[in-house]
């Protein structure tokens, strides 16, 4: 099959690569590592203004009524600019709420995709790993309700969002239940993240008193939501790295075209050009891993999830190939703070890890054959 963006998604991709290098230059993402305020809440108005919120939504739901791939596009353009933001954690709650149809969060999924809430998903217990299916975090009944006491770890921008979308046990079934970070109980302390640029959070839930309209859904529905809406965060978390790798992989080509050593630039080494060749060989492919997850999961094909799980398992393995390339390239200036080429590193690195590894997502892949 040769795949090709259609006219409408390049027009997409050129307007969201001019938007972000005009509003988010690398120099604007240095500071936003280095200020000690988590948000930058005119860049956040920007992405909402572009209608990048819920852009693959029903336009019923708030959204622009667009598909996965175009969510792929933008997001791509969103890896290449290392963009600093709250977005993937957002676009996971949105899909989720919009997946679970509960009647009663319309309303706050349409302030979640007019950008005036945002929110995150508390997927992970401590200990614990990316498999739904391994979450254990239970809620208590009260007289009065409900209680959730427990921990979860690595949940993204938690310091930005307003609602945590907390995934725990109701008895013996899986639900989600709706928390705002600001409730008595909960605690939110910033994890070690190599990335600077996205904020990685272990909240503590102590004695967190719930009602029965917190909870979002429960059993068959809250498992269909969440698994679909991982899926679509994933798959966000592969374009994000390809942007990077993209990003990388140019940077790294006219740097070798540039730079000399014994009078002849480093580009003419046939060692260099084996490694920038595989580094296109890798983004490429990682390119088409992507779009095509992307379209199989839009249009429900037979092979949608595993097409996904191929794409995270492929991207992880590739973006930290592309990236270590490009740093051996580019020689000592490569190691350094004053570059950009870490920046880069470190989102491919931290998503190589989010909502599971290549290990992980090959095992995904073995049990949907098997």
């Amino acid at each position: 099959m040769e795949f090709d963006l259609s006219k409408p998604q390049k027009l997409l991709r050129e307007m969201a690569r001019a938007t972000l290098t005009k509003n988010c230059p690398l120099a604007r993402v240095r500071e936003r590592m280095a200020s000690t305020d988590q948000h930058d809440e005119s860049l956040w108005q920007i992405i909402v203004d572009q209608g990048w919120v819920g852009l693959h939504l029903d336009e019923s739901c708030g959204g622009l009524g667009l598909g996965l791939v175009e969510l792929a596009v933008v997001a791509e353009e969103m890896g290449r600019a290392c963009l600093p933001s709250p977005f993937l954690a957002t676009t996971w709650a949105a899909t989720f709420l919009a997946q679970a149809a509960n009647s009663e969060y319309a309303a706050t999924l349409s302030s979640i995709t007019e950008g005036s809430i945002k929110a995150t998903v508390a997927l992970m217990d401590q200990d614990s790993d990316w498999e739904i299916e391994n979450v254990q975090t239970q809620l208590k009944p009260t007289p009065a309700g409900w209680q959730l006491t427990g921990r979860k770890t690595l949940v993204l921008d938690t310091a930005e969002v307003d609602i945590l979308l907390c995934v725990v046990r109701q008895g013996s079934e899986l639900a989600v239940v709706s928390i705002s970070t600001q409730a008595p109980g909960v605690q939110c302390t910033q994890a070690r993240s190599l990335d600077a640029t996205r904020k990685l959070f272990d909240v503590s839930f102590d004695a967190v008193s719930l009602s029965q309209k917190d909870i979002i859904a429960v059993g068959k529905q809250a498992r269909e939501a969440l698994e679909y809406s991982t899926r679509v965060a994933t798959l966000a978390a592969c374009a994000e790295m390809l942007g990077a790798m993209q990003w990388i992989r140019e940077a790294t080509l006219d740097y070798a075209k540039t730079r000399k050593q014994f009078d002849r630039t480093i580009g003419s080494y046939q060692a260099v050009q084996h490694q920038c060749a595989d580094m296109l060989l890798m983004t490429e492919s990682a390119r088409a891993a992507t779009y095509y997850a992307a379209w199989a999961l839009s249009v429900n094909a037979a092979d949608g999830n595993k097409a996904v799980a191929i794409a995270k398992a492929y991207c992880s393995d590739a973006g930290r190939e592309v990236a270590h390339r490009g740093v051996q390239v580019h020689g000592g200036i490569g190691f350094t703070w004053e570059h950009d080429l870490h920046l880069f590193l470190k989102r491919i690195k931290v998503c190589e890890f989010l909502f599971g590894d290549a290990t992980f997502h090959r095992e995904q892949i073995a049990k949907l054959i098997l």
